[in-house]
């Protein structure tokens, strides 16, 4: 199938082409959930429209521990039907949906105690192989195994060796959670929806009880469309509240925040060839490996503050590496510390006060007429909430709707990827491209990756990478602006790649490279540029100086020191 391409020319045809004819289903909010019910939509033939008041995934879905995972804790609280339908859905994203993305991932338990901890633990990691092997949805997932002190210490000689009596190594599966939501639009796109992001809903349109469409606001022209749609879903995370109070209603359910913070530090600071998974007093905390950096999470405290820009307090960077280095022979500090990224959980509220307690489960709501709220819920099971939001959209739409299908829709760049897999060094030699950039790309953008090789054809400077960030090619950057839908610089640094979060000056250095890579595609002039770059680097202090700041309250004034960048 073709694919699509998201830039400027195709952003604002789509925000036309929305305010032209009356829409099936208008998704509102273009995080994970939001972009899986825009695709579970279009699949099903309907019309089918995607506005994101910023950039996709800028919320949660860019700022998670990056794992689909079944819940392995979940099956402590005898939550077997979570964690059944979570392991389906990893099944199916590793094995048939995006293999390119989503990828098998090492972890180690330390044993603590002996005798009855492997007992115990083990029974439960047993018990999560069987589920998922369950209808063959652990395909392409290694199986558990019992390791002893002497083993484990071989594997993660970080480690030290009185933290552990023996171990448990299993698996689950990791994904760069910003670029899957691309993906994921993109491929919604490609089956004929129309999206547009930094694109606001200001308010919803209202004949009678009946919410029939939405204005939006056009952040970067400033126009304002009236988008009229049959059905609405508000997919809006964290903001579902503030979203459901434009139509005078709450709605049937209160949608808290809890927060999690995460550490980014370089692969030799860690000496492992496993993640780790450690019980905290509170919840549970990962050492995943993430390319040539691990990351280490995360916390769960509740947070009431700003929405668009949580903040990392001192007070939470200290609490990880205290953790975490409770079980190191060497310890990490603060100057290990590459990046640091905080995300706000959208959390069911009314199960229970504290945060670690309250539901991952997902709700599907028709509060109105018209609207349709779903929310909670995990990201890996982000298919089955768009399913269930779009079943209950189409219960008022006057037309038959067929079944969903996206059990059998894989994302974009799936198709062909093994193939080009196999053939990566034939790739590497006729383009001229080390194997390991080839393998980058190929795991980044799976068989769009010869989109991204086109480039570096017509313009060889492309192939070469960013100066100060260089795991990342500088075909990378234009083909982000060009066909991945980013429209500034932050997008750029932050999402479409990690370099905000993998280099200690949090992307600096290279600003202005990017940018000017960035300008050809997106009409900038040298002023734009220099905007751009003021603003990037306004940004990266400002969560500096959040990071140095005792507890929330300071550390969220500090962040807001950093306005969100508003075209002129």
């Amino acid at each position: 199938m073709r694919t699509a391409t998201l830039g400027p020319a195709e952003r604002a045809e789509s925000l036309a082409a929305m305010a032209e004819r009356e829409l099936d289903l208008l998704v509102v909010g273009a995080g994970v959930v939001g972009a899986g019910t825009a695709l579970d939509a279009a699949t099903r033939g309907l019309s089918t429209g995607l506005v994101e008041a910023r950039d996709w995934a800028s919320g949660t879905s860019s700022r998670s521990s990056k794992l689909i995972h079944g819940g392995l804790r979940y099956l402590e609280m005898l939550d077997f039907a979570l964690v059944r339908e979570a392991l389906k859905e990893r099944g199916l994203l590793v094995s048939r949906l995006a293999p390119h993305l989503v990828k098998p991932v090492p972890f180690l338990y330390p044993l603590q105690y002996k005798g009855w901890e492997r007992l115990y633990a083990g029974s439960g990691v047993l018990l999560y192989d069987i589920m998922s092997m369950a209808r063959s949805h652990g395909r392409g997932m290694p199986l558990h195994r019992h390791l002893s002190r002497r083993h484990a210490l071989r594997i993660a000689p970080a480690l030290k060796k009185d933290a552990l009596v023996g171990a448990l190594q299993y698996y689950d599966a990791q994904m760069d959670d910003a670029r899957y939501v691309a993906t994921l639009v993109r491929t919604a796109a490609a089956y004929g929806a129309k999206v547009a992001n930094r694109a606001r809903v200001t308010g919803f349109l209202r004949e009678g009880e009946r919410v029939v469409g939405a204005r939006v606001q056009d952040v970067e022209a400033g126009g304002e469309y009236e988008i009229r749609a049959k059905q609405i879903v508000n997919a809006t995370g964290v903001w579902t509240d503030d979203t459901q109070s434009m139509v005078g209603e709450r709605g049937q359910f209160h949608v808290r925040a809890s927060k999690g913070i995460h550490l980014v530090v370089p692969k030799d600071r860690i000496h492992s060839t496993t993640g780790l998974i450690l019980r905290t007093e509170k919840s549970v905390l990962f050492v995943i490996p993430w390319g040539r950096h691990w990351i280490v999470g995360t916390t769960d405290t509740d947070w009431d503050l700003d929405k668009a820009h949580p903040a990392a307090s001192s007070a939470d960077i200290d609490y990880l590496l205290d953790h975490v280095n409770s079980v190191l022979a060497v310890p990490l500090t603060r100057d290990d510390v590459e990046g640091v990224y905080a995300g706000l959980r959208p959390l069911l509220a009314g199960e229970s006060d504290a945060t670690s307690k309250l539901s991952r489960e997902h709700t599907v709501a028709h509060p109105v007429p018209g609207l349709v709220v779903v929310a909670g819920g995990k990201y890996t099971t982000y298919r089955v909430m768009a399913k269930d939001a779009v079943d209950a959209a189409v219960h008022g739409l006057d037309m038959r709707v067929a079944e969903c299908v996206t059990e059998d829709i894989p994302l974009l760049g799936a198709e062909g990827y093994r193939a080009l897999w196999n053939a990566r060094a034939r790739i590497a030699a006729r383009t001229g491209i080390h194997v390991v950039r080839v393998e980058h790309l190929l795991n980044r953008y799976g068989s769009m990756a010869e989109e991204v090789l086109e480039l570096i054809a017509a313009d060889p400077t492309l192939g070469e990478p960013l100066q100060s960030a260089d795991d990342y090619l500088r075909a990378e950057i234009v083909y982000a602006a060009s066909h991945e839908g980013a429209r500034h610089l932050d997008d750029v640094l932050t999402r479409r790649t990690r370099i905000s979060i993998e280099t200690f000056d949090r992307g600096t250095r290279c600003a202005r490279e990017a940018a000017d890579l960035m300008a050809p595609v997106l009409g900038w002039d040298k002023d734009h540029i220099d905007r751009e770059i003021q603003h990037y680097e306004k940004r990266v202090e400002a969560e500096r100086e959040s990071q140095r700041q005792p507890d929330d309250l300071t550390a969220d004034a500090a962040r807001l020191g950093a306005p969100d960048i508003v075209p002129l």
